[in-house]
């Protein structure tokens, strides 16, 4: 048996959650059976708590699209009884059953070890959105972005991939700018690192002229919509902007004249289906720059009967940080 938060659509349309113990034969075909420790909360959990958003397929379903624990039961050579394992991506807790449970069953292929010296704790504390951090930074940092360079631009700042990309970028010497619409962020956002605060409302809106002054050196968009148009024409020659997410929309209602007269480039940053070697690889790097005491400021601590409420929140922009939750609890 297995405890899980299960979210029930009925007959109206309308969707419940609620946790439940449930039988091991509810459990979905995997390669590997996971003692879930932790998982966390993104905002593709807030929209599967909920009405699923077309992300969920089937019903009743079991959300969390990412957890960390102790591997019971393997079929893959990989891994073997007693491995830490984590799990982001590949669509698990939206067309897969997730971490939102006790126990989990996955495809080898899905998971990663855990970097040594790490906890399960740190590992979600990082989750989804850390690591996504991580793989924008590495790849402004492979456009050529080094300390000195001038002022980087984190939009979204006080949520989960802004936090984690402000205190990775700090920690690296950068001079971070960390965009927020709440006022009461501020002390939270110096306190990771960032040097200034940037109201929302001064980019929230778009503008006649396509390129404004030469002013942010890089940029983790977290926000898209009319603000990354905005962003686009404020950007040094030459630099890089990783878009992140779409929390502002997915229209952009942007100019090419950014891209072709300053050579500003855009990068798209995916993690769900990211290679093997490049989550390993990504994980080592934030096992090495993000201690957990460095996390500790962000994390809010949770439990499974915590989460409906949570999710509504995160989906009005009312969650700061980094919620980690202890699925045992």
């Amino acid at each position: 048996m297995f405890r899980a938060l299960v979210v029930e659509k009925d007959a109206t349309g309308a969707t419940r959650a609620g946790v439940q113990t449930l039988p091991d034969e509810r459990l979905p075909p995997g390669d590997v059976t996971v003692a879930v420790e932790y998982s966390t909360l993104n905002y593709k959990d807030g929209l599967c708590l909920g009405s699923g958003a077309g992300l969920v397929k089937t019903w009743p379903h079991v959300p969390g699209i990412d957890f960390a624990g102790t591997v019971e039961a393997s079929e893959d050579p990989r891994y073997a009884p007693g491995d830490r394992v984590i799990l982001t991506g590949w669509r698990v807790g939206e067309l897969h059953w997730g971490g939102y449970a006790t126990r989990a069953r996955v495809q080898a292929d899905w998971l990663v070890p855990l970097p040594a010296g790490t906890t399960t704790r740190w590992a979600m504390a990082v989750g989804t959105a850390g690591l996504t951090a991580m793989l924008a930074v590495r790849a402004l940092q492979a456009q050529g972005l080094a300390p000195g360079a001038g002022p980087v631009l984190v939009t979204g700042a006080a949520g989960g991939v802004g936090s984690v990309a402000v205190a990775l970028l700090a920690r690296a010497g950068h001079e971070v700018a960390a965009v927020t619409g709440r006022p009461e962020h501020e002390g939270y956002l110096k306190g990771l690192g960032a040097a200034r605060i940037v109201p929302r409302a001064e980019l929230a809106e778009t503008v006649a002229r396509p390129l404004e002054s030469e002013t942010w050196a890089a940029c983790v968009d977290a926000v898209g919509g009319s603000m990354l148009a905005r962003v686009l024409g404020q950007m040094k020659y030459g630099a890089a902007v990783a878009a992140v997410g779409n929390a502002g929309g997915v229209a952009v209602p942007a100019n090419v004249l950014p891209f072709i007269l300053r050579g500003v480039n855009l990068l798209g940053i995916d993690s769900v289906r990211r290679p093997y070697a490049d989550r390993v690889a990504a994980w080592a790097r934030l096992a090495a720059e993000l201690p957990e005491k460095v996390l500790e400021p962000m994390i809010r601590p949770a439990t499974l009967g915590d989460l409906p409420a949570l999710g509504a929140a995160i989906l009005r922009g009312q969650v700061q940080g980094r919620v980690v939750v202890d699925v045992r609890a």
